[in-house]
């Protein structure tokens, strides 16, 4: 590991920053702890103030995380997914990763005026609330809390939902998730969240609101809340055509409606 800090014109953090990036990658990997921070300053002879900044730097870049009370670790790197149409599992399984979930709640329920609009359940209908962990390779992914219309599912209290829904609803209900709207925001974990997720406070999350519907019925309105330590999204971007004058450009980013609110990428089943 040892790899002199010099008084030259690059400062002192920044080295510090390339050495423990390069010790993380080379030698260390994912979930493994780095030297502390006594043992940094020992070996490079360098102060505690430039020991932080340097492992700071490297928190901001997703390269480590720290846990309260345990020290700081290589991050696992973060699971990467292109704006589509799919399941979690389907997603976790083409990346080489085992998906697997954790019922927390299934009930009938009148749902919130924003949700029964959503799947247009007029003034009495109701909904099965399903709340769920998702997970790949058994580290938690995603906390998820999805509406389901009761007329269309019935019974689905008492089916297995610890696996793909989308595949459970054209399996058991002959209803194939063709279409979704999916919005996506930012927030911090809190709370039960946080307990859920197995994150730490303030955790960044990306969120996404999903509708989805089967033949054009609306069969779907969920909301998930990903570690954005664990999880990234990629797009393809598109500059405007060089149509004539008069003539619309292309939407600017693939899957995207004009509010750029993706229509793909699993957010939930």
């Amino acid at each position: 590991m040892p790899r002199s800090i010099s008084d030259g014109p690059r400062p002192k953090h920044v080295q510090l920053s390339d050495v423990l990036a390069d010790l993380a990658v080379t030698e260390l990997g994912p979930g493994v702890s780095i030297p502390s921070e006594r043992d940094l300053m020992a070996t490079y002879g360098v102060s505690r103030a430039t020991v932080r900044r340097a492992i700071e730097s490297l928190i901001a870049e997703g390269l480590l995380h720290r846990i309260q009370g345990k020290g700081t670790f290589v991050a696992r790197p973060r699971v990467e997914s292109n704006l589509h149409l799919a399941s979690f599992s389907q997603d976790m399984r083409s990346r080489g990763l085992t998906p697997s979930t954790r019922l927390m709640r299934v009930d009938e329920e009148r749902p919130p005026a924003d949700v029964a609009r959503a799947l247009r359940l007029g003034s009495r209908g109701t909904a099965w609330r399903v709340d769920r962990v998702r997970l790949a390779d058994d580290q938690p992914m995603a906390l998820e809390q999805g509406w389901y219309p009761c007329p269309p599912l019935p019974d689905l209290d008492t089916l297995d939902l610890t696996g793909s829904l989308y595949t459970l609803f054209a399996q058991r209900y002959g209803l194939v998730i063709d279409a979704a709207e999916q919005t996506l925001w930012g927030e911090a974990a809190e709370g039960a969240t946080a307990r859920r997720l197995e994150a730490p406070v303030h955790t960044p999350l990306l969120v996404f609101r999903r509708v989805s519907s089967a033949g054009g019925r609306p069969l779907e309105y969920v909301v998930s809340r990903y570690r954005g330590d664990r999880y990234q999204l990629h797009m393809n971007l598109r500059g405007p055509s060089h149509a004539g004058p008069g003539t619309a450009p292309p939407s600017t980013a693939e899957n995207s409606t004009a509010e750029n609110s993706p229509t793909g990428r699993e957010a939930s089943s």
